[in-house]
């Protein structure tokens, strides 16, 4: 039909040029003794004219005419792709693949519902004793490892992209051997009966059933899902129908199960219904089943679920709800773009004649990159293809995820991003492969979500009510929202495989002229990327870099965007609340609640297998900290921008640019002097080492530099708005924020940037508050009282308003402060505060922070009811701060007197340099496991610090050193350390067994280590093989050095994890604001009184719980109630450990309620 239209149109173009002469060429220039005046003239210029756009009408066509048949091949191609894949199954069982022969001759006789009908009544009601051999599918308890992962994600993106008959031909091929057939699951049979059930396929289905019966798997309810589904949509008689729900029946199957245990979409669910009840006309499906009322058991959140509590007063934002739609709508179309481009806070060139010329000349390489990226994706595509016509679980669905546009843009992305020293082909592998990953997720369920939310806001906005008051997940499940569906994370190796995949097309793609990099060179292309081989940390890797000449033309063109991906930037409207294990945070893009090695399954499959109400209390307190409302800093913002574009000041976290790295030697210690045969080994190997260093300064420089042009642009870009950031937590339930460049857990830089949205006046005691944090912030009064340090502050006043009004110009007292941009920040704020007409009145917007004082020796002497320890970390009342570092290097110097006057050298050596400063790094790590060896190597670079110590005695020094530091603590910490090593043997003893470690913490969070042995996995061909390592793959042994070491540090963190959601979600109930970073409070200054009430009252109610008798009960059930290893030496003395419970001493738990340093 095409052709013949082009046909027709092409000779009326010929019919038309007729009266020129030699019509059917294109015109040619007249010679110059024909040109004239006149009537001839005239007609021969609009015959020319006439000849031109006739040309151009013809080339129009004829391009329109390739276009079309190009389609047309394509779908010819498709269909004889399509008929090239296999979809009668090969049965290993000769008695089935001979009934399956016969059934297909006699077809016209024998239709294939009756098939099916015999075979659900001849299939094994439960696994044969092969099959049961075999890795099968359980439910959530089962373990997809290796290739089980590769196949399900292989099936589930075929389903994703259309390619059913491919998945069909895999799981033949995979079908017919007898070795690949132990890797398929009845998830795999029961996906791909599913597609074909969705198209109304009965035969396509019916040969998955004839596998299903030859695997000698059971068919369950999602197989009878998929069967009836397709006989609805086929209108099959009513006889088939019933054999089908009687055999079911037979099953030990509930027709009911169909609508309550099987995920369906409306329509899925509409068509089952019609074929059930032409089957059973009177059936009614069940309701949605109403989950009973879920209670939480932890004793600690009882009063946070308690109905109709009067005390309840929970916060609203100060945005009405027309703001909130607005701001919703900004969200969802950021969300559905995928990515955002920021302008990008680099100083802005002058448009000179060279940076135009340089943005013309990237702007004509780009158009050529598409066009060639294009060209490179179908290509590969079809290498693909061809690959799993083959049976090989290739990467085309995964290719065919995105369309070609969106990966070329993708692609483009990552050129731009490539610094100049290039990156490592694994780590873009990695990224690509997940940028892939992540944006498949991305649902499109808009106008549902927008009417949900809409109704949501209303427990949120200014201006509304809800009948009522609720925590914000109970009022999104309130509103009958469904479970956004779950989706199996990809194996590592297809990630990196599909990235290394990408790269390569990227590298052959990305060419250009030349010219670019030598003027005179012939204009012949040349790469981009080049691949090159370097050595970090004395390991060699191989590394994409861009060419020299490229860098430079994208330094000369200065374009100054960056795109982010919309899930790495703070959202512009309040998170969905967390409702399940995976759902919560963004709107359309799916988000865990617990984040985790790509690839790992481990701490999923324990939180789904986690009652829902057991986690109530770690998605409310997620849900709270994503709510609080932030704005940007503005006159911080401008001031750091200031120092930002003019070279940096590395001294205030400013980090200087690239052209003040430092140059590689010159002269006498040039590097390419190394080839010289006159300089010896000794010059050459400190020649090289001198150049990995600047290499390596150079190479930290950059990575600061970019963080920070990361964080400043997205502070600039928000800069007047309100906005949000969705929080998630690690595998030990601490907390972190989902925006990775810009949020308030970075440096001392990154906090001063944020203040809360919402305000607060400072009411009474607002502004002492103000002023002992700001003294705080400076790190000069650790040890002084409270009133000491508001005085202090009060007689700073004046350098303090000096700082606020002139930080650049002035005395620049703040630059001298522990934190100086927070407590620049600060002392705004107190101007500001000092100044106005009633101090009480100021609307504060300042977050006051409160720190735990070592919060994890703090949770070790709470454990172990240690007296001695309470006191040292301000469990105790007391008039001053205990400062337990300044301790411990009090102690440590009792024993090196002793040691000197025994004649110790090392410890005379050490005679007054022995401070705070040198141990404190080691005694707060020591609660987080860290080993004597860790502990060495911070002390040494605590004493090279020092230009007075002789550096000869370094080493010795620093081994004497953590020994006595250890010491120290095992004197001061007698309780501490018995507990440290309780858990480190148990942890040792379970990992024997041939376990990870795992417990529940005191909220019910479920909690295990992801330590394993390294299995080794390589991707071989293209650029190069890469190896990595994966230390998350549960079918290897638990890494036994790394899980001992680390239960200690991992059971305190989920520990002050707890106390942090506990105090939290009290302060939500009080209506306050609060956020953390960590054991680091934050609240408005009016608040920080109440807030410090709350601290304390859920640090004695966590505490007062028998935590390691808990702990023990749970570990012994959970490793030594198995009566079939109960005689394993192992086993036996892991019992004997957990049965010996560290006694505890006297220390009374009431008395932090009274000890204002705890948190200060």
């Amino acid at each position: 039909m095409a052709e013949v239209m082009v046909k027709r149109v092409a000779k009326r173009v010929a019919v038309a040029r007729a009266p020129e002469a030699g019509g059917a060429q294109p015109p040619r220039q007249a010679p110059a003794g024909a040109k004239g005046a006149g009537a001839k003239g005239a007609a021969a210029t609009l015959s020319s004219r006439w000849a031109q756009k006739l040309d151009s009408d013809q080339q129009l066509m004829e391009k329109r005419k390739q276009r079309l048949e190009g389609k047309l091949q394509k779908r010819v191609e498709k269909g004889a792709w399509q008929k090239q894949l296999r979809l009668e199954p090969r049965l290993l069982s000769r008695k089935l693949a001979s009934q399956l022969q016969h059934w297909e001759q006699g077809a016209p006789r024998s239709p294939w519902e009756e098939q099916l009908a015999q075979l659900l009544q001849e299939a094994p009601h439960r696994l044969s004793s092969e099959a049961a051999a075999a890795p099968a599918d359980r439910g959530p308890e089962s373990r997809l490892e290796g290739q089980q992962q590769r196949l399900l994600s292989f099936f589930e993106c075929c389903l994703l992209t259309g390619h059913l008959p491919l998945a069909h031909h895999v799981l033949v091929t995979h079908h017919s051997k007898s070795q690949q057939q132990r890797l398929l699951t009845l998830s795999m049979y029961n996906m791909v009966m599913l597609g074909w059930a969705r198209q109304g396929s009965f035969k396509e289905l019916t040969y998955v059933f004839f596998m299903l019966k030859d695997a000698g798997l059971a068919p369950d309810l999602q197989s009878y899902a998929a069967a009836l589904q397709c006989m609805g949509r086929l209108d099959q008689d009513a006889g088939t129908i019933r054999r089908c729900l009687k055999q079911m029946a037979q099953d030990g199957l509930q027709l009911q199960g169909l609508f309550t245990a099987v995920p369906l979409s409306a329509e899925e669910r509409a068509e089952l219904l019609r074929a059930v009840r032409k089957a059973k006309p009177a059936f009614t499906p069940p309701r949605p089943p109403v989950p009973p009322p879920q209670v939480n058991t932890s004793p600690l959140l009882r009063e946070i679920y308690a109905k109709q509590d009067p005390a309840v007063s929970y916060p609203r934002l100060h945005l009405s709800l027309k703001e909130l739609q607005g701001l919703f709508q900004q969200q969802l179309r950021v969300e559905m773009a995928t990515t955002i481009t920021v302008e990008s806070v680099e100083k802005v060139p002058l448009l000179t004649k060279e940076v135009l010329h340089a943005r013309k000349t990237l702007a004509g390489l780009r158009t050529r990159w598409r066009t060639a990226l294009y060209r490179e994706l179908q290509e590969t595509k079809e290498s693909e293809a061809h690959a799993a016509r083959e049976g090989r679980l290739s990467l085309f669905p995964y290719l065919c995820l995105l369309s070609e546009k969106e990966v070329v843009r993708m692609l483009l992305q990552t050129l731009q991003a490539l610094p100049a020293q290039g990156e490592s082909l694994l780590f873009l592998a990695h990224e690509l492969g997940l940028r892939v990953f992540k944006r498949k997720q991305l649902r499109n369920e808009v106008q549902e979500l927008e009417q949900r939310y809409s109704k949501y806001l209303h427990l949120l906005a200014s201006d509304t009510q809800v009948a009522e008051p609720c925590l914000p997940r109970q009022h999104w499940e309130a509103l009958g929202v469904p479970e956004a569906p779950h989706e199996q994370p990809w194996p590592m190796s297809v990630v990196v495989q599909l990235g290394k995949q990408l790269a390569e097309v990227l590298v052959r793609a990305a060419q250009m002229p030349s010219s670019l990099a030598a003027p005179r060179s012939p204009g012949t292309l040349i790469p981009v990327l080049y691949h090159v081989y370097s050595f970090r940390s004395f390991r060699q890797i191989g590394i994409l870099k861009p060419h020299p000449a490229f860098t430079q033309l994208l330094e000369t063109a200065a374009e100054r965007t960056l795109t982010f991906e919309s899930t790495d930037v703070p959202m512009l409207c309040p998170p969905l609340p967390w409702t399940s294990p995976h759902s919560g945070a963004f709107l359309l893009s799916p988000t865990r609640m617990m984040r985790s090695v790509e690839g790992s399954q481990q701490h999923q499959l324990l939180l789904e297998r986690c009652p829902p109400a057991e986690l109530h209390g770690a998605l409310d307190a997620l849900t709270q900290l994503g709510n609080c409302a932030w704005r940007v800093n503005g006159r911080v913002l401008d001031l750091v921008l200031q120092l930002f574009a003019d070279k940096g000041c590395p001294r205030l976290g400013v980090p200087a640019p690239p052209s003040e790295a430092p140059r590689p030697p010159e002269g006498r210690r040039a590097p390419n002097r190394c080839l010289l045969p006159e300089v010896s080994p000794a010059e050459k190997a400190e020649m090289r080492r001198e150049l990995a260093r600047r290499l390596k300064v150079a190479r930290e420089m950059q990575s600061l530099r970019a963080d920070a042009l990361y964080r400043l642009s997205l502070a600039r870009h928000l800069r007047h708005r309100v906005f949000w950031l969705p929080h998630n937590m690690d595998f030990r339930g601490r907390t972190y924020p989902c925006s990775p460049h810009f949020n308030h857990l970075g440096s001392d830089l990154a906090r001063a940037l944020l203040e809360f949205a919402q305000g607060r006046p400072l009411g009474p005691h607002g502004l002492n508050w103000l002023k002992i944090h700001l003294v705080n912030l400076t790190g000069l009064k650790k040890r002084e009282s409270l009133q000491a340090r508001r005085d202090y502050a009060d007689e700073l006043m004046e350098d303090i308003l000096d700082s606020a009004d002139r930080p650049m110009t002035g005395r620049k007292w703040w630059m001298e402060a522990d934190e100086p941009w927070q407590a620049l920040a600060c002392c705004m704020e107190v101007a500001r505060a000092v100044r106005a007409p009633d101090p009480a009145a100021y609307v504060s917007h300042f977050p006051v922070h409160q720190d735990g004082s070592c919060n994890g020796l703090q949770h070790y002497a709470a454990l172990g009811r240690d007296s001695v320890g309470a006191a040292s970390v301000n469990l105790l009342p007391s008039d001053l701060p205990q400062d337990v570092y300044s301790e411990v290097a009090a102690q440590v110097e009792v024993f090196r007197r002793q040691d000197a006057e025994q004649g110790v050298q090392v410890a005379q050596v050490l005679e007054g340099f022995i401070s705070r400063k040198v141990v404190k790094q080691t005694v707060m790590t020591v609660v987080y496991g860290v080993t004597r060896y860790g502990g060495r190597l911070q002390i040494e670079k605590r004493l090279r610090e020092i230009h007075d110590f002789p550096q000869d005695f370094v080493w010795e020094a620093s081994h004497y050193l953590v020994r006595q530091v250890f010491n120290s603590l095992q004197e001061m910490f007698s309780g501490t350390r018995s507990i440290q090593r309780w858990l480190t043997e148990s942890a040792r003893l379970i990992s024997h067994t041939g376990s990870a470690v795992e417990w529940v913490t005191p909220l019910g969070i479920p909690i295990i280590q992801p330590y394993h042995r390294d299995s080794k996995i390589m991707i071989k061909g293209g650029l190069q093989s890469l190896t990595f390592s994966s230390s998350v793959d549960t079918s290897q042994k638990p890494n036994t050095l790394k899980q001992k070491n680390g239960f200690p540090p991992n059971f305190i963190h989920s520990l002050d994890s707890s106390h942090m959601m506990l105090t939290a979600l009290h302060c939500y109930r009080k209506g306050l604001t609060f956020v953390s970073v960590h054991d680091c409070f934050w609240t408005h200054a009016a608040d920080v009184a109440v807030m410090n009430q709350v601290c304390r009252e859920q640090f004695i109610r966590l505490h007062s719980q028998p935590i390691l008798h808990n702990l023990s009960r749970f570990l012994i059930e959970r490793f030594c109630s198995d009566p079939r290893t109960s005689k394993n030496i192992w086993v036996s003395r892991l019992m004997d450990t957990l049965l010996s419970v560290p006694k505890t001493g006297t220390f009374n738990l009431e008395q932090v309620k009274h000890s204002t340093y705890f948190f200060s």
